[in-house]
């Protein structure tokens, strides 16, 4: 029997480690990044529980964003997107919420398939580690996450008593690449010597399959008729499930194809 407990596991194992070095007064990271990342860790156990009316966790989405962008992750420089640079503060926040709604729907879209979310985020995460210049603020936070990502493999591709994510999972690490999405677009990240690329179009490469995603689904429900939150078979990677008929290789196809797209723009920009 397959349960929706993985997210729990990971959640907890963050909190747990954190607040043995947060009791031992060593500053590995901003804990207080632990209110948005606890808040919508919740509100994804609540749906996984009770089915939470979409509004309702869109609401809480948006408070959520509001509280990451009091905390210094806001994306007020548009990097020459548009023809914008820094923007007004009210339109910085605006581009910062609309921003995190989008990734953290688009993380919990794709977690339709074996492997595929988690994949995804170690992926981006070790992207943006790989051509930044420094070691980011972020990087014992992402590191512990990565690490309590990895046994969620073993048991989403296990033949019986899988774990999957669930919404909570979904949700906490939606939050986490949104925040580091947001570090990427401020002035603290900075490339590697020699690398001159624009930070909204490497924004972009990083997680362009769930954006791809999650703009194709839209699209296609709201041209039949329904909301776009509501849940179907349409997704790019259910496709190329029937297609390939192994969760594995879809994973690992998209996931290959976004590295190699990402380094060739980022080598020849």
């Amino acid at each position: 029997m397959a349960t929706r407990t993985g997210g729990i596991g990971i959640f907890l194992t963050l909190l747990l480690v954190s607040s043995y070095y947060y009791f031992n007064k060593v500053e590995l990271f901003d804990y207080s990044l632990f209110i948005p990342l606890g808040i919508m860790f919740i509100v994804g156990v609540y749906d996984d529980l009770y089915h939470a009316d979409f509004k309702l966790k869109f609401l809480l989405q948006i408070i959520v964003a509001k509280i990451i962008i009091d905390q210094g992750y806001v994306i007020s420089n548009y990097h020459g997107l548009f023809g914008l640079y820094e923007v007004p503060w009210i339109l910085a926040q605006l581009s910062t919420v609309f921003v995190f709604l989008l990734i953290i729907n688009a993380v919990n879209f794709i977690d339709g398939i074996d492997g595929l979310a988690i994949t995804e985020v170690i992926k981006s995460i070790l992207i943006i580690e790989f051509f930044s210049g420094n070691q980011t603020a972020l990087n014992p936070l992402v590191t512990l996450l990565i690490l309590s990502l990895l046994p969620l493999y073993y048991f989403n591709f296990k033949k019986k008593g899988k774990v999957f994510l669930g919404d909570g999972g979904s949700l906490l690490l939606g939050t986490i690449v949104s925040i580091y999405i947001f570090y990427v677009l401020g002035e603290q990240y900075s490339f590697k010597s020699g690398l001159q690329i624009n930070k909204v179009l490497f924004a972009i490469l990083i997680i362009i399959y769930p954006l791809i995603d999650i703009l194709r689904v839209f699209i296609l429900r709201i041209n039949d008729g329904k909301s776009p939150f509501e849940a179907d078979q349409k997704h790019i990677h259910h496709f190329l499930k029937n297609k390939f008929n192994s969760h594995f290789k879809v994973t690992f196809t998209i996931v290959i194809l976004e590295i190699l797209i990402t380094s060739f723009c980022v080598f020849i920009y």
